[in-house]
């Protein structure tokens, strides 16, 4: 696998040109302009072509009626695609009485392995940030109402003296691939589909490194003392708000397993135990997936 190739989800696929989200006219910009395109949202569902290879279903030329409806407090600038503004239309439940044919509104995990890389990843931009504006709608210090700022990009409290200022989040977990030398070490949920095991995973702490994280995260669900870490990729994974930090680890060879935690099994597997089948592997799009193939090629 191409290292640096970009883990699904991620990559250079829209200039989001950040200074323009301070412009005070930025909305109307964008409604003057025939070239801009509209991605809906409902709730965390976007409006799509599914026929054939599913793609997201624009609109575009200045459609009047659903924009009218929508104030600019449901706008988000999301950025320029294909150098043309992009801009997140929120509809809520208020769906519009016209779509265009063939398109509805998807949820996009169901999506994901069938969509375009660059279009994948706008969808889990504007999912994130759907999820986010919709859970940061009351300050969390005062309770008073947000308003949207920047853009869509920010909610700053409405009380007069209170006047906090809110930014997406995002919850950093780690996502680790353990080796003693010739095998590595995957584990499952009880949740999954049988035989599917995966790299080990948590969230991040407070206080704690990203080393810190891969070592305890190892140890609790599995048993095992991590020697060594080095850092691999990342990935944003919108399910709903968490940036994957990608590392490969080692352990010392004949590393006893002992499950704990949310794990309902962990254990050592050879390369040629996976290529016979004896574990199935997360789905390709995931940096889990990366982590595993990258390993079994040898890398």
């Amino acid at each position: 696998m191409d290292s640096q190739q970009p883990n699904f989800f991620s990559g250079p696929y829209i200039d989001r040109r950040a200074e323009e989200r301070d412009h005070g006219n930025w909305a109307r910009a964008a409604l003057e302009d025939p070239q801009t395109l509209y991605l809906l949202a409902s709730g965390t569902r976007h409006l799509v072509y599914t026929q054939s290879q599913p793609r997201i279903a624009f609109l575009e030329g200045r459609p009047g009626a659903l924009i009218a409806a929508a104030d600019e407090s449901r706008l988000v600038l999301l950025g320029w695609l294909r150098q043309r503004r992009c801009i997140l239309v929120e509809v809520g439940d208020q769906l519009p009485a016209q779509l265009p044919q063939n398109a509805s509104f998807e949820e996009l995990r169901p999506l994901s392995p069938l969509l375009v890389g660059e279009e994948a990843g706008v969808l889990a931009y504007a999912r994130a940030l759907s999820i986010w504006r919709a859970r940061q709608r009351y300050c969390s210090v005062c309770g008073a109402a947000t308003i949207p700022q920047r853009a869509g990009h920010s909610m700053r409290c409405s009380k007069e003296g209170c006047a906090q200022e809110f930014f997406p989040r995002l919850d950093p977990a780690i996502i680790v691939l353990i080796t003693d030398g010739e095998r590595a070490l995957l584990g499952r949920q009880s949740t999954w589909p049988p035989g599917r095991y995966s790299t080990i995973a948590g969230f991040v702490e407070p206080g704690e490194s990203l080393e810190d994280a891969v070592a305890r995260e190892v140890m609790e669900e599995t048993g095992v003392a991590v020697t060594g870490a080095r850092y691999d990729s990342s990935q944003p994974w919108p399910f709903p708000a968490s940036i994957m930090i990608g590392f490969r680890a080692w352990a010392r060879p004949g590393s006893a397993v002992k499950c704990t935690g949310e794990l309902e099994d962990a254990r050592w597997f050879s390369r040629e135990e996976i290529r016979a089948g004896a574990a199935v592997l997360p789905a390709v799009y995931s940096i889990s997936h990366r982590l595993i193939a990258t390993w079994m090629d040898g890398k």
